[in-house]
């Protein structure tokens, strides 16, 4: 395996003895190219590693790897196809929501049914339906990606905090509007006047470069029963009551800025900043698409290079002093169906080793090499498979527990699954620019919601 990583170190490991007797000859001469984004968590890329190096002892095939920030991965995507020299096979948490659906419509990416159909029954519901995409230069749906992981919104709870301000876990109202009032009314004002601290409640992401604004402002319509699309991905728009829930969820969603209950700062804020304000503890609460601030606390009560006290903190936080919850009923009262964003490997056309490459895929999504790969994320990805949903390690402790809890109760996809041009809206964010039209330049919120709609049109009608 030759690997390159953000800083092009390489790796070298000897193919002599390395490969077993059975591989086939030609095999052996072979190597694929693999990009893949770069892990959270140094346990993470190891899983992958060992699955790589697994791979080559099985196939004889070299697998040169190289890892990269996930902001840089579909630039150097889109480079790549320009040029002509795409990997064999390529994984990124960004491709789905923001460019694989617009890459399938166009016909640059490959047919992988005949490695996903075979084992379609591993796959867990909602999982590789999402990979179902058109293609409109063949003028057919396939499986144009391979289901990897997925992940959905919880909301993480500094417990101490709130117990500072003088609340148990169980005082968190579950009606909509009793909910955000707590927090705002209630948590915000007491953890003040308790620490003599510009604490804010609630860390309301808003960023236009925040894919947590969109994500999280999806909750909030779901919240409001807003259907932008139908199952054949038509706009619904221009029916008037999902205006007007729409104009709803946008109301809720800002009315936290506008009430001063989210750091003014949120509104510029990119995906890592709603985390580093709950790890500083200036926020008691945030929504967030993982649950990679509590995990980030477990890594570090299991990092060696820390002190102990800072590996002591760690465990505390991650065993005792951080909830891991779900949102409030909807203002209907019945319970949200989470969204839940099931994050695909590509092949595109171009690909000059599609053979070797999709022998990669197979092996990588056999239990025992995906199962390793997921449970490294340390909970911050849900299995795609029924199998890895069932292993003990999503019961080991309340975080996890709860991540297993909302996963099970049923999920529903992403609107760029059903009509790939929300993939345009998604990279625009329209939804938080929605936000910040309202929040920063005063713009009454029917009129920001209008001109929402206006843009979905213009984009995916």
């Amino acid at each position: 395996m030759r690997f390159k990583g953000i800083g092009a170190v390489s790796l070298a490991i000897a193919a002599v003895g390395l490969f077993y007797a059975t591989a086939p000859a030609m095999a052996q001469q072979k190597t694929i190219t693999v990009w893949f984004g770069k892990g959270f968590y140094k346990s993470e890329d190891d899983a992958l590693l060992e699955a790589i190096k697994k791979f080559e002892a099985k196939t004889g095939i070299k697998v040169e790897l190289s890892q990269y920030a996930i902001q840089d991965m579909i630039p150097k995507t889109v480079a790549a196809m320009d040029s002509g020299t795409v990997p064999d096979v390529a994984y990124s948490d960004s491709y789905d929501v923001q460019a694989q659906g617009k890459w399938a419509f166009e016909g640059k990416l490959e047919d992988l049914g005949d490695v996903l159909t075979p084992m379609k029954s591993a796959f867990a519901p909602n999982t590789l339906e999402t990979a179902l995409l058109y293609n409109d230069v063949a003028k057919k749906k396939a499986y144009y990606g391979f289901p990897l992981k997925q992940q959905s919104m919880h909301v993480q709870i500094w417990q101490d905090l709130l117990e500072q301000a003088g609340f148990k876990q169980t005082d968190i109202p579950k009606k909509w509007e009793d909910y955000w009032s707590f927090w705002c009314d209630k948590v915000q004002p007491a953890i003040r006047k308790a620490t003599g601290q510009r604490v804010y409640a609630v860390g309301q992401p808003m960023g236009v470069e925040s894919t947590d604004s969109f994500q999280s402002f999806y909750t909030f319509m779901d919240a409001h029963n807003v259907k932008l699309v139908d199952d054949d991905g038509k706009l619904l728009v221009d029916d008037p009551k999902v205006r007007e829930n729409l104009i709803k969820a946008m109301k809720d969603y800002t009315d936290t800025y506008t009430r001063g209950c989210t750091p003014p700062s949120s509104t510029t804020w990119k995906d890592p900043d709603n985390n580093v304000a709950f790890h500083n503890k200036t926020i008691v609460m945030t929504h967030n698409f993982t649950i990679s601030i509590a995990a980030k606390w477990l890594d570090d009560a299991n990092n060696p290079a820390l002190t102990p006290e800072q590996r002591a903190l760690g465990k505390k936080n991650y065993d005792e002093t951080i909830i891991t919850a779900s949102f409030p009923n909807k203002p209907d009262g019945t319970p949200i169906k989470y969204r839940s964003d099931v994050k695909t490997g590509l092949m595109f056309t171009s690909a000059k080793n599609k053979a070797e490459g999709k022998e990669f895929i197979k092996f990588l999504l056999q239990e025992e090499n995906l199962r390793p790969y997921i449970e490294g994320a340390l909970g911050r990805w849900f299995p795609v498979t029924t199998a890895s949903q069932q292993s003990p390690f999503w019961q080991a402790d309340r975080h996890r527990k709860a991540v297993y809890t909302q996963f099970t109760g049923g999920t529903t996809p992403f609107d760029f699954t059903k009509n790939w041009k929300f993939t345009i809206l998604n990279n625009e964010n329209v939804w938080a620019k929605a936000m910040n039209r309202v929040v920063s330049e005063k713009v009454p919120v029917d009129k920001a919601v209008d001109e929402l709609i206006a843009r979905l049109k213009q984009i995916a009608g």
